[in-house]
């Protein structure tokens, strides 16, 4: 009996690990290109010797149906899955869902059109697309994914992510119009890692298409695998495909056929020609297009600790730009380039190596996901973490065993509980510690086997068991490897994304029944209210043990413990409260600061030890606010919770005194916007509102713009508008003209109420109106700044 219980778990285990994994064991392949007429081209690289293979093989393209009944006009053509004279074969899955039939045929034209034709007949109307009849009647995938189902083949097996053959290429451009502009220049990083710049000989039509010609050559010659670059589908591919295009060249940069680049619809890319709502990103069919500001935003969204997202500043952020790297503003590159051009060579060098080397530091995340969904690469980079990556996850592990899948369903109308967040203090408090409760959603779900009613298979909770050990093997590798180290930065980028996934898994029970196919909000409120049990619990006893509460929620919770202590009994402590937890909830000791200031629920800056400042949350960050105000923010919080309250009051009248001499460069004031209006519609509202994105933009002389195009603004004097590029050093303002025409007294008035103001919470009011009192309106009874204290406020 106990050998056949543990045989049935051994084979539940290999099947659990099947669903995460996939099953085929074939090593290397780095990518696939399936197409309709049930071939498919594999390319794999030998880990042994790095050797590329190239395998065509046949596969049944497939479709996941509701009903036979649109397929019944074949007739006899029409069987199980073996029948020797079928055109299309079916075979029925188990269990309660509703798509239970899956058909396959030796073409997958044949199938669809006949799909299609049976369908037509049945609703009385022509039906001219699988996405007509609706996701609860057919599950149709893309040629390649189908084939990755079927096969239980994934990406890289085997295959560390050094073994890529990866090239980078950066365009240089006279301006931001494909339309009007043209390519004078492109830096190119091969696989080898060496560099070389090509450029057109002069300005005319014939040079340009020469120098797109070079760069398909150079492409074709070194062969990658990947081809990378830092907003590559924003930017350069639209940009070199519309030029390519209009100059009459074959934009050859993929492994098969002569023609150009292809388009799947993406949530991030370049607008649809048809339709400027519907985003698309560009194939290279056998190689993998990898945009490195994906990796980007994803490690952000996880960490929260970059600057901003651009190359330039992710680079300075992590530690890759080199001392002696070249700035010059976007605006202004073709000019420089005309005068000196070595400059821009040395620029353009440089992007392409940095690109290189952030991908190689936070690509980790979707090279990880690759090896286990059955998606391509390059799709798995910008893939949404339920319907990119869970998804096709479940659609394997319910195919692999012979189940039916559920078809989305409306839910009862129950409301979503949301997840526990406390606020206990705001202030200053200093000698804090952060307790990590690492992954509570998912460790409840595991801990009590909460998944969806629907799953009928238990493959939610089977992949989450399955990835949440992953992620905490990353975690703990990347707290073992060397602070700054590319192994630190991989492991982080995995575990970011083991996480980023493995919650996902709670919010797709949360999502409504029309968004994700195992919606189950009844399953999602008990884990919810597991959850808040857990936290309501571990803030109790470690409250009991003396220490200040700041801030709790599922990720943690910050705490302020007794001058006395040391951190051994920091650590005491959450070692003690940790092990009163539900089984598999984690609670670890993640780090210790100085000081903390706590603004509002997840809007904080924390002081390490070492005198780093760590800022937390959009009222400290944000990619919208104006650079002058996150800068005054640094340096006023950095003397805070230094405990130099008259360094406070000094970093705020200096830069009260820089923007009243416009000392500042214009940059500083400026805001990112996206504009959500299209020229014409504007103009039609402009006469009753005015809107100071578009006026700056009509007062450049920019009367062109696309919606969902974002630019930098800013007030100029008399409430009138400018549009400013963004510079990659500070040496801007001495590098070129700089009107410095920004409205002074709006920006200074913007200083107090808006940035100073997030620093209110640190003081009393009578204090707080002390410190950022105007030079101009001081009061005879202010209190001096020498006995000014920073509070922490109980809530």
């Amino acid at each position: 009996m106990h050998s056949e219980s543990a045989e049935h778990r051994d084979k539940a285990g290999q099947s659990q690990d099947e669903w995460l994994w996939g099953w085929d064991p074939t090593p290397g392949i780095v990518s696939v290109w399936a197409e309709n007429d049930g071939w498919a081209l594999v390319w794999r690289r030998l880990p042994e010797t790095g050797q590329l293979v190239r395998e065509r093989v046949r596969f049944r393209p497939w479709l996941l149906l509701d009903r036979l009944d649109d397929l019944l006009h074949v007739g006899d053509r029409l069987g199980l899955a073996g029948s020797a004279d079928a055109l299309i074969e079916y075979r029925v899955l188990d269990g309660p869902g509703e798509l239970r039939f899956l058909v396959s045929a030796e073409d997958g034209r044949t199938l669809s059109s006949a799909l299609l034709h049976g369908a037509s007949q049945r609703l009385g109307k022509r039906i001219g697309h699988l996405r007509d009849l609706g996701h609860d009647t057919v599950l149709s995938l893309s040629p390649e994914e189908q084939y990755l189902v079927a096969t239980g083949r994934t990406y890289f097996r085997d295959l560390p992510f050094d073994k890529l053959r990866r090239m980078q290429f950066d365009l240089e451009t006279t301006g931001l119009s494909p339309e009007s502009c043209r390519i004078f220049m492109i830096s190119v990083r091969a696989p080898s890692g060496a560099t070389q710049v090509l450029e057109a000989r002069d300005d005319s039509d014939e040079a340009e298409a020469e120098l797109i010609r070079q760069l398909v050559a150079v492409v074709q010659a070194e062969d990658p695998d990947v081809i990378e670059n830092h907003n590559l589908h924003g930017f350069d591919l639209p940009f070199l495909d519309t030029r390519a295009e209009r100059l009459g060249v074959v934009l050859a940069l993929g492994r098969i056929g002569s023609g150009g680049l292809r388009q799947r619809a993406a949530r991030r890319g370049t607008a649809s020609e048809g339709d400027a709502r519907r985003r698309v990103r560009f194939i290279a069919p056998g190689r993998e297009l990898i945009d490195t500001l994906d990796a980007v935003l994803r490690y952000d969204f996880a960490t929260r600790e970059l600057p901003g997202h651009g190359l330039k500043a992710v680079a300075r952020h992590l530690g890759i730009a080199k001392e002696d790297r070249e700035y010059i503003p976007g605006d202004r590159i073709h000019e420089v380039y005309q005068r000196d051009p070595e400059r821009v060579r040395r620029y353009a060098t440089s992007d392409v190596e940095e690109v290189a080397e952030v991908a190689r530091m936070l690509g980790g995340a979707a090279f990880a996901l690759a090896r286990m969904a059955p998606r391509r690469y390059e799709r798995l980079a910008d893939a949404g973490a339920a319907t990119g990556v869970l998804d096709p996850l479940l659609v394997r592990a319910y195919l692999r065993a012979g189940m039916a899948l559920p078809a989305h369903q409306a839910g009862d109308g129950t409301p979503h509980q949301g997840a526990a967040l406390h606020l206990f203090a705001s202030g200053v408090a200093r000698r804090i510690v952060k307790a990590d409760v690492a992954s509570l959603y998912p460790s409840l779900m595991r801990a009590f086997r909460i998944g969806p009613k629907r799953d009928h298979l238990g493959a939610l909770l089977a992949i989450v068991d399955r990835l949440v050990e992953r992620r905490l093997a990353a975690k703990a590798a990347a707290k073992a490897a060397a602070a700054g180290s590319v192994e630190r930065y991989t492991q982080e980028a995995l575990s970011a994304a083991m996480k980023l996934v493995v919650n996902t898994a709670y919010g797709y029970m949360a999502a409504g029944g029309t968004l994700t196919r195992f919606a189950d909000v009844h399953a999602a409120n008990e884990v919810t209210r597991r959850g808040r049990a857990t936290l309501d619990l571990m803030c109790r006893e470690l409250a009991a043990r003396g220490v200040t509460l700041l801030e709790a929620d599922t990720d943690g919770v910050y705490f302020a413990v007794p001058e006395s202590w040391t951190e051994a009994d920091e650590r005491r402590t959450v070692d003690e409260v940790a092990a009163l937890l539900p089984p598999l909830v984690h609670l670890e000791f993640e780090g210790r600061y100085a000081a903390m200031l706590s603004h509002e629920p997840k809007n904080y800056a924390l002081l390490t030890y070492g005198g780093k400042l760590l800022l937390k949350g959009v009222a400290f960050r944000s990619s919208r606010a104006e650079p002058y105000g996150e800068t005054f923010l640094r340096r006023a919080i950095e003397r805070l919770l230094a405990g130099d309250i008259p360094g406070v009051r000094d970093v705020y009248l200096a830069t009260l005194d820089a923007l009243r001499r416009r000392e500042l460069p214009t940059y500083e004031v400026s805001s990112f916007v996206r504009l959500t209006k299209s020229p014409a519609k504007y103009l039609e509202t402009r006469d009753s509102r005015r809107e100071l994105a578009y006026e700056a933009m009509l007062a450049s002389g920019r009367t062109a713009w696309s919606v969902g195009d974002k630019v930098r603004v800013y007030r100029a004097k008399g409430g009138s508008g400018g549009v400013v590029e963004s510079p990659e050093h500070a040496a801007y303002a001495a590098d070129g003209p700089d009107r410095r025409d920004y409205d002074a007294d709006h920006y200074s008035r913007l200083l107090r109420d808006t940035f100073a103001s997030r620093l209110a919470r640190a003081f009393t009011p009578a204090d707080y109106a002390a410190v950022f009192a105007d030079p101009g309106q001081l009061s005879l009874f202010a209190p001096s700044l020498d006995t000014i204290h920073s509070v922490l406020n109980r809530q």
